[in-house]
């Protein structure tokens, strides 16, 4: 049991610090307040190999742990949770395809993906399931050495925009055992998007419904087997919530050490702000909040990386503590700042709106105490 990162570990954090304050936080507001999706700039963090941080090398992935990346997106987030969450789903778009697909189609897609020539999207959200996942309607209908899809999936991150799609959809029958994954390529025939989504936060990152409408997509391109898309999915998910949980730490401790520095500067009452004893109490409890988390993220990161039996139930936990953790945090910031974390010039409020939706996706938090309820259940 070791608390503190590696030498490699601290490198690697330090190189995500100094990309997110470099390339990152100069132009986080102009992205949320633009919708702008900053193309070059996520090409920029896959040259330094955060595009597919547990992504094996064969096909240009940096072969690291669910550790490292945990690292990273705390770092990235403290400049830009909305960037950085997409790049977290593009990492397990490609972790996905490599853990699960066949040497032909690693080879296919992920040379380019692992360099952000191609952008991926994951999808599994439809319009009538969201936490009910397995009871999605997408279906897949094999003609030969083709699928044909037909269906919608909702609020998919970086839908228009990229070139991979990762869709589960129904090859069997009903429940998750009938479901398959199956990588959709942009231009594929039949494949179309919705109107862009008018979002609170996550605004540097396009959202919208993806439509299949008799899409024509190779066998070739299925992961894994057919009917184990679910499993897939899941497996996809537990590095995902992750992920997540981890960009909400960062975003929450970019806003506690602005609240921090607010304190120390602000006067009311003939003193500054940080003499109040209540202000400080605030702030400690803020600080143990976000260390919890932090510790609970990485233990869930290192019972994936150990194959743990227990990994997604202590991926849930970690999901579901942290993201209500980093909200709060977040709230608790702008609070302390009084009416100016309200406004726009200070970054605070951004963070609070990038924040929230982490809560709902990828599992909603009442999801993650379904998943440990069974397991402290023993269902």
């Amino acid at each position: 049991m070791d608390f503190e990162p590696s030498e490699e570990q601290r490198a690697i954090q330090s190189l995500a610090r100094d990309f997110a304050a470099d390339q990152m936080a100069p132009h986080a507001a102009e992205w949320d307040a633009g919708k702008i999706f900053p193309v070059e700039m996520l090409r920029a963090a896959a040259s330094l190999g955060l595009a597919a941080i547990y992504t094996s090398d064969e096909h240009g992935g940096s072969g690291l742990g669910r550790i490292e990346a945990a690292l990273v997106f705390e770092e990235l987030s403290t400049a830009c949770a909305s960037t950085a969450a997409y790049l977290s789903i593009h990492n397990m778009a490609c972790w996905m395809i490599d853990r699960f697909g066949d040497a032909a189609l690693r080879a296919k897609l992920l040379p380019d993906m692992t360099a952000m020539a191609k952008f991926a999207s994951y999808c599994l959200t439809e319009p009538g399931s969201g936490s009910d996942a397995a009871s999605l309607r997408t279906r897949a209908e094999r003609r030969g050495d083709t699928y044909v899809l037909n269906g919608t999936k909702a609020f998919i991150s970086g839908a228009g925009a990229s070139d991979v799609y990762i869709v589960m959809a129904r090859t069997g029958g009903a429940g998750p055992k009938g479901i398959s994954a199956i990588a959709v390529e942009k231009g594929s025939k039949g494949l179309s998007f919705g109107k862009q989504e008018n979002k609170l936060g996550w605004n540097s990152q396009p959202t919208a419904m993806v439509i299949l409408e008799d899409c024509e997509v190779p066998v070739a391109n299925r992961l894994g087997a057919e009917g184990e898309g679910f499993k897939i999915a899941m497996q996809g998910l537990d590095g995902g919530r992750v992920n997540i949980a981890a960009c909400s730490i960062g975003a929450a401790r970019a806003s506690m050490e602005a609240a921090r520095d607010h304190l120390k500067t602000r006067q009311q009452f003939g003193k500054k702000l940080a003499e109040f004893q209540a202000l400080q109490f605030r702030l400690a409890d803020m600080a143990t909040s976000l260390d919890a988390a932090r510790l609970l993220v990485h233990r869930a990161a290192a019972a994936l990386d150990a194959k743990s039996a227990d990994a997604s139930y202590q991926c849930a936990m970690a999901k579901r503590f942290a993201t209500d953790a980093g909200f709060a945090v977040c709230d608790e910031a702008l609070q302390l700042f009084g009416g100016y974390g309200y406004l726009k010039d200070y970054p605070v409020e951004r963070h609070l709106r990038d924040a929230r939706v982490h809560r709902i996706l990828e599992g909603t938090n009442e999801i993650m105490r379904v998943l440990m309820a069974r397991k402290l259940l023993g269902d």
